[in-house]
């Protein structure tokens, strides 16, 4: 969507600073990657909002990319109100107010995510505001020089995935329950064979989020449609149920956090890439990209 520019009566760095009382910084991001979401709404003792960063490789890049969010009031998730998300790059006196889609297809009540498409060509930490119920909340991202994990357009790690004839050491190979029946077909022998790929990271059983098991079930729920056009694999992110260790192909992707899907073409290249949580609807428009002719 557009940016609309912000005016700097209503939206300077002040407007910023003010609202946050001063203290909108590294402090104040939140995110998903290496502290639990479930422990960081659970320390919120009011009934204040609080804007919960689900988008955890951000990267400095001309090019518009997936921003991710939820609301949680108090110690709850609270994501259902239309919002807005303001964003001021570091340094800058000014930014710009973007619109939000809330995807919520196949997630539990309240639990509902925040997107918006916005450009982050600054690395550094940025100012943002959610502007919901007509309230203005202080939030930070943290925009990386680099992103971690592979890009839209790049060529997807040929790494093995584990399955049931070779576990790769990674046990149990799936912690849903029932398992589910994407660990058929290893990532290493479908990948850039011909036919598309759809592979989700995420580990219902140890998620940091608290999304994986939702979006891994919505998966299983739209992905008849597309069965025949396209290989569908799942990756748990923990070689155990311990949550110590990555498994081997969560380290050969990469990833700084779970959950995440990916849909890579024919030839091996990544189409889309959506990290933190996602609605079912996100993955049929992708779904539905990748195949179309």
């Amino acid at each position: 969507m557009s940016p609309q520019p912000m005016s700097p009566s209503g939206m300077s760095r002040r407007a910023f600073l003010a609202a946050a009382g001063g203290a909108v910084g590294a402090a104040a991001f939140a995110s998903t990657a290496g502290a639990s979401l479930l422990a960081s709404v659970g320390q919120q003792k009011s009934k204040a909002l609080s804007p919960l960063v689900l988008s955890s490789d951000l990267y400095a890049s001309p090019d518009p990319q997936r921003l991710a969010f939820a609301i949680a009031r108090g110690a709850a998730f609270a994501s259902g109100a239309p919002a807005q998300v303001a964003l001021a790059p570091p340094g800058a006196d000014e930014g710009q107010v973007f619109d939000t889609t809330l995807h919520r297809a196949g997630l539990p009540k309240g639990r509902g995510v925040y997107v918006a498409d916005v450009a982050l060509d600054t690395a550094g930490v940025w100012n943002a505001l959610a502007i919901t119920r007509g309230k203005r909340v202080p939030f930070a991202l943290d925009v990386k020089a680099q992103p971690e994990a592979p890009t839209v357009g790049s060529v997807a790690p040929r790494a093995a995935s584990p399955t049931k004839a070779d576990t790769l050491g990674v046990k149990p190979i799936c912690t849903r329950r029932p398992q589910c029946p994407l660990h058929e077909v290893s990532l290493a022998d479908v990948t850039g064979t011909g036919k598309p790929v759809a592979v989700m990271f995420a580990t219902p059983a140890l998620c940091q989020s608290m999304y994986c098991g939702p979006v891994l079930d919505e998966l299983l729920d739209i992905r008849a449609p597309f069965a025949d056009a396209v290989t569908f694999v799942h990756v748990e992110i923990y070689t155990s149920n311990k949550g110590a260790d990555l498994s081997p192909t969560v380290e050969a992707w990469a990833l700084p956090s779970e959950p995440w899907f990916f849909t890579i073409d024919g030839t091996g290249t990544i189409k889309s890439r959506l990290d933190g949580a996602f609605g079912g609807d996100e993955m049929q428009a992708n779904l539905e990209a990748l195949t179309a002719v």
